[in-house]
């Protein structure tokens, strides 16, 4: 008997070859904000996925929080981008590029000495990554409501050029305390005209970018992430996370998007939640469910025949494990998961990983 882990899903119009997802990472190879040959390898490495999430993708220049995170607003960007796509389809994969905007998690150095923007001008106590080594992000500014439409254009945009680009599709990244999210939370939004004080307000911003995204290319090519109880770069538990994320829910349902993808607990850490409350979220959600955080192979295998997942997401077993689907599939052992070169560098502790357990 097959585990329902490894048989296929479709995800709008994204059909899955099986429900194992590979979960984005950030890798800081992309040199010039460009993908290249490596980014190609790498992703053409790992199509034995059900889908593939690639790296946060910045939106626009003023987007991007991290060195040599690869964008997707130029010609160029797109055209470097096709010859991934065409490495991964080529190996019988589907991807969708998770499309990003950090707000507040930045350093000035990334953005031609100008401050970050954010809803509200408060520092996020967070480090990035700043000339191959963790920095202090830089002091916000709140962005001015005239400002928005810009911004969500810059969605828009990226969306296009992701279809342009030959992704199946998009993630747009709404948890870990990057920009939606601190839209999203009473902890870093102290705003007082339309987009901030009320769970309505605070949710326009992702409902406007819902529609911006889904309007381009279809709520059928169009996912999200989200991480209702994550503190991620100090963005602080909102003061109703439960009626809050009901609300965030809500929206996507109206929306009709391929999927939800969801970290449980804290981004990386612990599998922590008030009882029930990603359950409720889950039986509230009417498309598609991706869980992601610390699953492996047996959990998975559980969350899905359980119906508590529709997929599930692996990160850090992908880094070391290229073909980790392969390998959950037959139960063969996995690759020890790396302590260095997670972030920068070039094919070392990239595209050097056995594909093969020993």
């Amino acid at each position: 008997m097959t585990e329902t882990l490894f048989t296929p899903l479709k995800a709008g119009a994204i059909e899955l070859k099986n429900r194992i997802v590979m979960a984005p990472l950030t890798r800081n190879r992309a040199k010039n904000d460009t993908p290249g040959p490596l980014q190609a390898e790498y992703y053409a490495q790992r199509a034995g996925a059900g889908l593939i999430v690639t790296e946060g993708t910045p939106i626009s220049p003023t987007a991007k929080g991290y060195a040599d995170t690869p964008g997707i607003w130029s010609d160029d960007q797109v055209r470097h981008w096709q010859d991934v796509t065409k490495a991964v389809h080529d190996k019988g994969g589907r991807i969708v590029t998770q499309i990003w905007h950090v707000g507040r998690v930045s350093h000035e150095s990334l953005l031609g000495g100008q401050a970050p923007v954010a809803p509200s001008a408060i520092i996020a106590q967070s480090r990035t990554f700043v000339g191959g080594e963790f920095k202090p992000t830089s002091e916000p500014r709140a962005l001015e409501e005239s400002e928005i439409a810009g911004i969500l254009e810059d969605y828009r945009v990226a969306a296009r050029n992701a279809i342009r680009a030959g992704f199946d599709g998009v993630e747009i990244h709404a948890a870990n305390g990057y920009l939606i999210d601190q839209f999203l939370r009473d902890t870093t939004n102290r705003r007082t005209d339309g987009y901030g004080g009320t769970i309505a307000n605070r949710v326009r911003f992702l409902r406007e970018v819902v529609e911006a995204v889904a309007g381009e290319i279809g709520a059928d090519r169009t996912g999200i992430r989200i991480s209702p109880w994550s503190k991620a770069n100090d963005v602080g538990l909102d003061s109703d996370t439960p009626a809050l994320f009901a609300a965030v829910i809500d929206v996507l349902n109206e929306a009709g998007l391929a999927f939800v993808h969801v970290v449980e607990g804290q981004t990386g850490g612990p599998r922590d939640w008030p009882e029930g409350g990603i359950e409720a979220l889950r039986a509230r959600f009417k498309g598609v469910w991706i869980a992601n955080n610390g699953y492996d192979r047996d959990s998975a295998i559980r969350a899905v025949d359980s119906g508590a997942a529709d997929a599930v997401a692996f990160g850090k077993l992908y880094i070391s494990n290229p073909d980790l689907a392969e390998r959950l599939a037959a139960d063969l052992p996995l690759n020890p998961l790396p302590v260095q070169g997670l972030y920068g560098g070039g094919a070392e502790f990239y595209t050097d990983y056995p594909a093969r357990a020993a």
